[in-house]
């Protein structure tokens, strides 16, 4: 259902402006349509049998479950897919960036065509986690007994630390923390290199990884070094020019002064940003398409070539779903810390909208999209309704529709100001209803503003088609 598709950023406590942790991601599907909304799950007692409508996954699911958001699938015929989400210990985990496992490892250890597939991740976890380090330990070990069938990218957050967890092969995976100090950019291929199966503070993986490595002569490494990307990962030609040009260009943006090939393969899993990175920052890369290169689709002015700029997948293009920045901050107190930034639709023509976590119930036109394309009543379909009007005059628009996105992200970054002062003397079931009803205000304002910018471009357009005839022109 989604393969090959989405773009990853991660950013550790130290490389925020505010102290902040963020796991964000890009939630792509082929198709162009794959209606999202944003919930929450309520605490609760489980004990169910679970199976994915997607694959067949089983699993008998116990254990008290905490409160967690989730941006699933509006229709879970074919599966729940929750994706990403904050729970109410303030955990954050986003499941999944899109891999591949070369084919001799998959040789020993097949991939599970009924195993935890990336439709089950965010359920069997988030629920049951109280730090990222147990999110990574939960997902692994049931990697483990149940095997799956992708491979996969899943990244975890609380306030303290950032965890990436790869999959390779079967039952094969390991996890390394981003330094506190660092950013990494994932795009659809494995990106953690050396593994220090001595640092358990940095480190985590599957049992029995090295000696499966050793006994299966995978590791083709000279000086013994282990490196997950070259052990297990493709490297391809594919990879060069769908995966790589995404990394470079993030790296691009925050490492200005370092040159690299946007094709390069060898190009680090982290780096330590040149200035601190903000949410506007994670924003504007993952709301890209190569902006100033030559490589940009989008810009008929660019310097590049029509060969250039269709040479490189985009990160903002037609499959763009649902786009989410979970940040944990550190600068206010734990119970209203958690912020979900939402962007649904072309990521390039949206806001992101922030959500506070600890509340009981999300904005009514965030909850629902349905096959019928509604922009009143689902937000999903609003921003869809928005790209469709933007695409085809992309240049007459794009100075407009890029003040509207700046005058709601002010507004946003407002908003976080008057709720917190609000919100630091609030305690328990009053506070919880209070960030939920700051965040219907909030959503109906951003609405509000998107439904102007619609209608102004509307008019606009109708003003100036080019099938205008008045009585005279043929005379």
């Amino acid at each position: 259902m989604k393969k090959d598709n989405c773009t990853a950023m991660l950013v550790g406590k130290d490389a925020s402006i505010d102290g902040s942790t963020m796991i964000a991601r890009d939630e792509d599907g082929y198709g162009g349509i794959n209606e999202k909304v944003f919930v929450v799950n309520k605490a609760r007692h489980y004990d169910e049998d679970y199976v994915s409508k997607y694959n067949g996954f089983k699993m008998h699911l116990e254990g008290d479950g905490c409160k967690w958001t989730a941006a699933p699938t509006a229709d879970d015929s074919d599966g729940r897919w929750d994706e990403q989400g904050i729970n109410e210990y303030n955990v954050a985990m986003s499941a999944t960036e899109t891999e591949a496992t070369n084919a001799r490892c998959l040789g020993h250890d097949p991939l599970v065509a009924d195993g935890i597939n990336e439709d089950s991740m965010v359920y069997i976890t988030l629920p049951f986690v109280k730090t990222a380090r147990e999110g990574v330990k939960r997902l692994g070990s049931l990697i483990e007994k149940y095997g799956t069938g992708e491979s996969n990218g899943i990244a975890f957050s609380d306030k303290k630390e950032v965890w990436y967890l790869e999959t390779g092969a079967g039952h094969q995976w390991v996890a390394a923390r981003v330094p506190d100090d660092s950013y990494a950019i994932c795009p659809n291929i494995m990106v953690i290199q050396h593994v220090d199966f001595d640092d358990p503070d940095n480190f985590m993986y599957s049992t029995g990884l090295q000696e499966f490595v050793e006994k299966n002569h995978l590791n083709n490494s000279s000086d013994g070094s282990f490196s997950f990307r070259d052990i297990f990962g493709t490297k391809d030609e594919a990879d060069a020019f769908y995966n790589t040009p995404r990394t470079w260009y993030g790296q691009k943006l925050f490492n200005p002064s370092i040159e690299q090939d946007p094709t390069s393969q060898e190009m680090p899993f982290t780096r330590v940003p040149e200035k601190k990175i903000g949410v506007e920052d994670v924003q504007r890369f993952l709301t890209s398409h190569y902006n100033g290169t030559p490589y940009d689709p989008m810009d008929t002015f660019s310097s590049g070539s029509e060969k250039e700029q269709k040479m490189f997948r985009s990160i903002a293009l037609d499959r763009n779903q649902e786009s989410s920045i979970l940040q944990i901050r550190n600068d206010v107190p734990e119970k209203m810390a958690a912020i979900q930034w939402i962007n649904m639709g072309f990521y390039a023509y949206s806001p992101y909208v922030p959500f506070y976590t600890n509340i009981e119930d999300t904005p009514l036109n965030y909850k629902v999209a349905e096959h019928m394309v509604d922009p009143d009543s689902s937000a999903y379909w609003l921003y869809k309704t928005l790209q469709v009007i933007v695409e085809p005059r992309y240049h007459e628009y794009i100075y407009q529709v890029n003040a509207y996105r700046d005058d709601c992200q002010s507004y946003g970054i407002g908003r976080i100001d008057q709720i917190d002062a609000k919100a630091k003397d609030m305690e328990g079931t009053d506070l919880i209803k209070y960030l939920t009803a700051a965040n219907d205000e909030t959503a109906g304002i951003i609405t509000k503003k998107t439904k102007k910018l619609m209608s102004d471009l509307v008019r606009q357009a109708l003003n100036n088609s080019k099938y205008q005839f008045e009585r005279g022109d043929n005379l």
